[in-house]
């Protein structure tokens, strides 16, 4: 069957702008190769991986996704660099994050961490090491669901920087006085740009990590 002339002409004006039809525009700082489709194009999607390519961050779109029981990720990236002021930082065992969780994230990496970490250590940022972001849990002792179970926020445990050196928050939250600055200084960063803020000051179920949370507000321990 031929198709109809209205058809044709419709496949012809998209050829020509260069839109297939099904198809997606690639956005700026976002890997396509391999990535799943997005399923959103809502307006703040599209504003905060923007937001985020600009930070000179690598990231995937991934689709919305409810698991039921409350738990579900909606607007999520998959962070596959961070940018820096000097290169990019590697993120270990990181899934879905929120993208405005993301962002807040790739700011407080190069203007808290690295920074920190070249004035008061001598040595850039290389990598981030995490204990991961979305999880279908309750807050600990509650029956409340916990941000993780959104993707809005993400434990971290180590820093490894480009000497080679490893600081984690297990080891030197209270070891010799330069560590302890440094932990001290990005764990009082990262109260500017997260809505909570858990160390190993809160209780002993964060003596290993800093639990960093999007929101409104400011808890800080």
């Amino acid at each position: 069957m031929r198709p109809h002339p209205a058809t044709t002409l419709l496949l012809l004006m998209l050829a020509g702008c260069g839109v297939v039809p099904g198809s997606q525009p690639a956005e700026r700082g976002v890997r396509q190769a391999g990535s799943p489709a997005v399923s959103a194009t809502r307006p703040e999607a599209r504003q905060c991986h923007a937001q985020l390519g600009q930070s000179g961050s690598r990231f995937a779109p991934l689709p919305d996704k409810f698991y039921g029981a409350g738990c579900s990720t909606v607007n999520s990236v998959r962070l596959e660099g961070l940018g820096g002021d000097r290169g990019e930082f590697a993120v270990t065992n990181l899934g879905a994050v929120a993208c405005p969780l993301a962002n807040s994230f790739a700011d407080w990496a190069r203007y808290g961490v690295d920074r920190a970490a070249r004035q008061i250590l001598g040595s850039p940022l290389q990598k981030i090491e995490t204990m991961g972001s979305y999880s279908c849990r309750n807050v600990a002792g509650t029956a409340r669901r916990s941000a993780h179970s959104r993707g809005e926020a993400i434990d971290v445990a180590a820093f490894v920087l480009a000497d080679g050196r490893r600081i984690s928050v297990l080891s030197d939250w209270n070891a010799s006085p330069r560590e302890r600055e440094f932990l001290r200084v990005i764990h009082k960063s990262a109260c500017k740009r997260f809505g909570t803020v858990l160390g190993p000051d809160y209780n002993r179920a964060h003596h290993d990590h800093f639990h960093l949370e999007y929101g409104k507000g400011s808890y800080c321990r």
